[in-house]
Protein backbone atom coordinates (compact mmCIF):
# COMPACT_ATOMS: atom_id res chain seq x y z
CA UNK A 1 0.00 0.00 0.00
CA UNK A 2 2.84 2.38 0.84
CA UNK A 3 4.56 1.69 -2.50
CA UNK A 4 1.29 2.17 -4.40
CA UNK A 5 0.60 5.46 -2.58
CA UNK A 6 4.12 6.69 -3.30
CA UNK A 7 3.75 5.81 -6.98
CA UNK A 8 0.44 7.68 -7.22
CA UNK A 9 1.87 10.77 -5.49
CA UNK A 10 4.93 10.77 -7.75
CA UNK A 11 2.85 10.41 -10.91
CA UNK A 12 0.52 13.21 -9.77
CA UNK A 13 3.59 15.40 -9.08
CA UNK A 14 2.64 15.80 -5.41
CA UNK A 15 6.08 14.46 -4.45
CA UNK A 16 9.25 13.77 -6.37
CA UNK A 17 11.30 10.62 -6.59
CA UNK A 18 13.87 12.40 -4.38
CA UNK A 19 11.20 12.75 -1.67
CA UNK A 20 10.54 9.01 -1.83
CA UNK A 21 14.27 8.26 -1.52
CA UNK A 22 14.61 10.63 1.43
CA UNK A 23 11.67 9.02 3.19
CA UNK A 24 13.06 5.52 2.59
CA UNK A 25 16.55 6.33 3.91
CA UNK A 26 15.23 8.32 6.88
CA UNK A 27 13.53 5.28 8.44
CA UNK A 28 16.63 3.03 8.70
CA UNK A 29 18.68 6.04 9.81
CA UNK A 30 16.49 6.71 12.85
CA UNK A 31 16.17 2.98 13.60
CA UNK A 32 19.96 2.51 13.70
CA UNK A 33 20.14 5.64 15.83
CA UNK A 34 17.85 4.08 18.42
CA UNK A 35 19.52 0.65 18.33
CA UNK A 36 22.86 2.35 19.08
CA UNK A 37 21.42 3.74 22.33
CA UNK A 38 20.46 0.23 23.43
CA UNK A 39 23.77 -1.35 22.45
CA UNK A 40 25.82 1.19 24.41
CA UNK A 41 23.46 0.94 27.39
CA UNK A 42 23.99 -2.83 27.37
CA UNK A 43 27.76 -2.33 27.34
CA UNK A 44 27.44 -0.18 30.46
CA UNK A 45 25.28 -2.65 32.35
CA UNK A 46 21.64 -1.95 31.38
CA UNK A 47 20.00 -4.82 29.52
CA UNK A 48 16.52 -3.23 29.42
CA UNK A 49 16.57 -2.80 25.63
CA UNK A 50 17.88 -6.32 25.12
CA UNK A 51 15.15 -7.86 27.29
CA UNK A 52 12.55 -5.83 25.38
CA UNK A 53 13.83 -7.23 22.07
CA UNK A 54 14.86 -3.76 20.87
CA UNK A 55 18.43 -4.54 19.83
CA UNK A 56 17.04 -6.18 16.69
CA UNK A 57 17.46 -4.64 13.23
CA UNK A 58 13.90 -5.74 12.39
CA UNK A 59 12.17 -2.43 11.52
CA UNK A 60 8.82 -3.64 12.86
CA UNK A 61 10.25 -3.60 16.38
CA UNK A 62 11.12 0.09 16.12
CA UNK A 63 8.63 1.89 13.86
CA UNK A 64 5.77 3.90 15.24
CA UNK A 65 2.92 4.87 12.94
CA UNK A 66 2.93 8.50 14.03
CA UNK A 67 6.64 9.30 14.31
CA UNK A 68 8.09 7.01 11.63
CA UNK A 69 5.40 7.25 8.94
CA UNK A 70 2.80 9.99 9.44
CA UNK A 71 5.01 12.87 10.62
CA UNK A 72 7.74 12.32 7.97
CA UNK A 73 5.08 12.06 5.24
CA UNK A 74 3.39 15.28 6.40
CA UNK A 75 6.64 17.27 6.68
CA UNK A 76 7.85 16.08 3.27
CA UNK A 77 4.54 16.82 1.53
CA UNK A 78 4.21 20.23 3.20
CA UNK A 79 7.78 21.27 2.46
CA UNK A 80 8.74 21.62 6.13
CA UNK A 81 11.80 19.40 5.81
CA UNK A 82 12.37 15.79 6.80
CA UNK A 83 11.43 15.07 10.38
CA UNK A 84 10.58 11.82 12.12
CA UNK A 85 11.60 9.37 14.79
CA UNK A 86 11.53 5.70 15.72
CA UNK A 87 10.12 4.26 18.92
CA UNK A 88 12.61 5.23 21.66
CA UNK A 89 14.71 2.35 22.93
CA UNK A 90 14.05 1.85 26.67
CA UNK A 91 17.02 2.66 28.88
CA UNK A 92 17.00 2.41 32.66
CA UNK A 93 19.70 4.87 33.69
CA UNK A 94 19.67 3.51 37.25
CA UNK A 95 21.04 0.18 35.98
CA UNK A 96 24.10 1.78 34.37
CA UNK A 97 27.33 1.38 36.30
CA UNK A 98 27.79 5.16 36.44
CA UNK A 99 24.30 6.56 35.78
CA UNK A 100 25.24 10.18 35.16
CA UNK A 101 28.37 9.65 33.07
CA UNK A 102 27.22 6.55 31.22
CA UNK A 103 23.77 8.06 30.62
CA UNK A 104 25.49 10.92 28.79
CA UNK A 105 27.45 8.48 26.61
CA UNK A 106 24.31 6.43 25.87
CA UNK A 107 22.60 9.61 24.64
CA UNK A 108 25.54 10.50 22.38
CA UNK A 109 25.67 7.00 20.88
CA UNK A 110 22.75 7.71 18.53
CA UNK A 111 24.09 10.89 16.90
CA UNK A 112 27.60 9.44 16.76
CA UNK A 113 26.27 6.39 14.89
CA UNK A 114 24.61 8.67 12.34
CA UNK A 115 27.83 10.65 11.88
CA UNK A 116 29.80 7.44 11.27
CA UNK A 117 27.18 6.26 8.76
CA UNK A 118 27.26 9.65 7.01
CA UNK A 119 31.05 9.53 6.69
CA UNK A 120 31.09 5.93 5.44
CA UNK A 121 28.33 6.54 2.90
CA UNK A 122 29.87 9.86 1.86
CA UNK A 123 33.22 8.14 1.25
CA UNK A 124 31.43 5.42 -0.72
CA UNK A 125 29.72 8.04 -2.87
CA UNK A 126 33.00 9.82 -3.57
CA UNK A 127 34.92 6.66 -4.42
CA UNK A 128 32.23 5.11 -6.62
CA UNK A 129 30.60 8.09 -8.30
CA UNK A 130 32.81 11.20 -8.00
CA UNK A 131 36.51 10.31 -7.80
CA UNK A 132 38.43 11.11 -10.97
CA UNK A 133 35.35 12.40 -12.78
CA UNK A 134 35.40 15.64 -14.75
CA UNK A 135 32.08 17.47 -14.81
CA UNK A 136 28.82 16.82 -12.97
CA UNK A 137 28.24 13.54 -11.15
CA UNK A 138 25.55 11.44 -12.90
CA UNK A 139 22.21 11.56 -11.09
CA UNK A 140 21.57 7.83 -11.37
CA UNK A 141 19.30 6.12 -8.86
CA UNK A 142 22.17 4.37 -6.98
CA UNK A 143 24.10 7.64 -6.76
CA UNK A 144 21.08 9.51 -5.39
CA UNK A 145 20.33 6.78 -2.83
CA UNK A 146 23.89 6.74 -1.48
CA UNK A 147 24.12 10.55 -1.43
CA UNK A 148 20.78 11.08 0.32
CA UNK A 149 21.48 8.26 2.78
CA UNK A 150 24.71 9.99 3.79
CA UNK A 151 23.24 13.47 4.08
CA UNK A 152 20.12 12.31 5.95
CA UNK A 153 22.30 10.58 8.55
CA UNK A 154 24.25 13.80 8.96
CA UNK A 155 21.03 15.75 9.34
CA UNK A 156 19.61 13.30 11.89
CA UNK A 157 22.80 13.65 13.96
CA UNK A 158 22.69 17.46 13.89
CA UNK A 159 18.98 17.66 14.65
CA UNK A 160 19.27 15.32 17.61
CA UNK A 161 21.96 17.49 19.18
CA UNK A 162 19.48 20.34 19.70
CA UNK A 163 19.41 20.74 23.53
CA UNK A 164 15.64 20.22 23.91
CA UNK A 165 14.34 17.02 25.52
CA UNK A 166 13.81 14.32 24.42
CA UNK A 167 16.49 15.03 21.80
CA UNK A 168 19.94 13.70 22.63
CA UNK A 169 21.48 17.15 22.91
CA UNK A 170 19.49 17.65 26.10
CA UNK A 171 21.77 15.04 27.71
CA UNK A 172 24.57 17.62 27.69
CA UNK A 173 22.31 20.15 29.43
CA UNK A 174 21.21 17.53 31.95
CA UNK A 175 24.81 16.57 32.69
CA UNK A 176 25.67 20.20 33.51
CA UNK A 177 22.53 21.08 35.49
CA UNK A 178 23.03 21.76 39.21
CA UNK A 179 21.27 19.21 41.41
CA UNK A 180 18.96 21.89 42.79
CA UNK A 181 17.50 22.54 39.30
CA UNK A 182 16.54 18.94 38.63
CA UNK A 183 13.03 18.92 40.21
CA UNK A 184 11.87 21.83 38.03
CA UNK A 185 13.57 20.45 34.94
CA UNK A 186 11.93 17.04 35.33
CA UNK A 187 8.50 18.70 35.42
CA UNK A 188 8.95 20.37 32.03
CA UNK A 189 10.99 17.59 30.38
CA UNK A 190 7.97 15.55 29.11
CA UNK A 191 6.73 18.51 27.04
CA UNK A 192 9.85 18.93 24.89
CA UNK A 193 8.43 17.15 21.84
CA UNK A 194 5.23 19.20 22.10
CA UNK A 195 7.34 22.36 21.95
CA UNK A 196 9.22 21.10 18.89
CA UNK A 197 6.07 20.12 16.97
CA UNK A 198 4.29 23.35 17.95
CA UNK A 199 7.24 25.39 16.71
CA UNK A 200 7.15 23.55 13.37
CA UNK A 201 3.42 24.27 12.98
CA UNK A 202 3.85 27.95 13.86
CA UNK A 203 6.69 28.39 11.42
CA UNK A 204 4.67 26.67 8.70
CA UNK A 205 1.84 29.17 9.25
CA UNK A 206 4.28 32.05 8.69
CA UNK A 207 5.60 30.46 5.52
CA UNK A 208 8.98 29.69 7.06
CA UNK A 209 10.68 26.34 7.33
CA UNK A 210 13.77 26.52 9.55
CA UNK A 211 14.19 22.75 9.43
CA UNK A 212 14.00 22.78 5.64
CA UNK A 213 16.49 25.67 5.49
CA UNK A 214 18.99 23.93 7.75
CA UNK A 215 18.57 20.68 5.83
CA UNK A 216 19.24 22.53 2.57
CA UNK A 217 22.38 24.18 3.99
CA UNK A 218 23.70 20.86 5.31
CA UNK A 219 22.97 19.21 1.95
CA UNK A 220 24.84 21.91 0.02
CA UNK A 221 27.85 21.80 2.37
CA UNK A 222 28.04 18.00 2.37
CA UNK A 223 27.70 17.84 -1.41
CA UNK A 224 30.76 20.07 -1.73
CA UNK A 225 32.72 17.96 0.76
CA UNK A 226 32.14 14.70 -1.15
CA UNK A 227 32.24 16.42 -4.58
CA UNK A 228 28.65 15.64 -5.45
CA UNK A 229 28.26 19.07 -7.13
Amino acid sequence: MAVALAAILVRSHRISSDDVILFCVLIPSVILHEVAHGVVALAFGDDTAKRAGRLSLNPLRHVTAFGTVIVPAITILSGLGFFGWAKPVPVDVRRLRSPRNHGFLVALAGPLTNVVLAVVLGALFYLVFAAGRVGPVPTTLPARIVFYASVVNLWVACFNMIPIPPLDGSALVERLLPASWWPGYLRIRPYGMVVILAAMVLFSLTGRSPIGTVFSDITTWWARVIHAY
